[in-house]
């Protein structure tokens, strides 16, 4: 097999993995999918193109730009949309329609303030690809590989080792039982928001340097969505195993088959998961309320 489609696959993987672990976290603790998960990237991506035009900063502070503006995204997401669904029980319709709204008023505002056309980044880099032998890479997808690990090893560390992480798998287990054992789940559940928001703004700033901007990148997410299917709905190594996997197979079947079949094949791929293994390859099985 071509390296070459390997190597491809690894690095937008990491994206996807990135997208996959966003909606993870948020259905861990709310048993819920966030489908505004793609329009809060998108406007975190926006928001990082601003502050690099505006401001004529590198790559790197406009990298932190889009983290941080994908954090105060989720934390305001967490509190206009869904502090409802965390603080009594709603209808699954409520649920679905909180997060549509949500997400076309943010895709509505990125079209007002940057318009319909597509947008592309400043030119950080002046050498776009390195050659290893007959191999190219872009330098976007080495750097997309490796922020992608770190920020995920970041993300472990928190879940693993921190008093909040502590906090977070508690009431992902048992909601009510973390709230009586006097744990402030509210706090715990911003917090939710604000790393899946992080990780959204990371996976829009690197789509958005790889590919270009436009209000609805957001619409990839669905890759992410899967990925998550394939691993498990509310597993963190599973999101990643399947993102990666997910990344593979999909530039396999564009090398092999054409870009035309690449849908096709990857929701054959979910529909098989969700009718023969609908837990994924490391979840559990649950009743998602949306």
């Amino acid at each position: 097999m071509n390296l070459q489609i390997i190597i491809n696959g690894i690095s937008i993987g990491a994206v996807y993995s990135l997208i996959a672990v966003g909606f993870c976290l948020v259905f861990s603790i709310l048993k819920f999918t966030n489908f505004a998960h793609g329009a809060m990237m998108t406007a975190a991506a926006f928001a990082g193109y601003f502050f690099a035009v505006t401001t004529g900063w590198g790559l790197f502070p406009t990298i932190i730009a889009s983290i941080v503006s994908g954090a105060l995204i989720g934390l305001a997401s967490e509190f206009i949309a869904f502090r409802r669904i965390t603080t009594r029980s709603s209808s699954v319709f409520y649920y679905f329609v909180s997060s549509l709204t949500l997400a076309t008023l943010l895709e509505q505002l990125v079209t007002i303030y940057a318009g319909s056309s597509f947008i592309t980044y400043p030119g950080f880099l002046s050498t776009t690809s390195v050659a290893f032998g007959s191999i190219i890479v872009s330098y976007i997808d080495i750097l997309m590989f490796f922020c992608s690990i770190v920020a995920l090893g970041i993300l472990v560390f928190i879940i693993d080792f921190t008093k909040i992480g502590r906090a977070v798998r508690a009431a992902s287990f048992d909601r009510p039982t973390t709230y009586l054992m006097g744990i402030d789940v509210i706090r715990v559940i911003q917090m939710v928001f604000v790393l899946a928001g992080s990780v959204a703004g990371l996976s829009g700033v690197f789509l958005g340097l790889k590919y270009t901007l436009y209000p609805t990148l957001g619409n990839i997410v669905i890759k992410g969505f899967i990925a998550s299917i394939i691993g498990g709905l509310g597993s963190i190594p599973g999101a990643v195993v399947g993102a990666f996997l997910l990344g593979v197979l999909e530039n396999i079947i564009i090398f092999y088959f054409g870009s035309a079949w690449a849908p096709v094949v990857v929701f054959f791929v979910m529909m098989s998961f969700l009718l023969l293994r609908p837990q994924g390859l490391f979840g559990r099985q649950v009743v998602e309320k949306a």
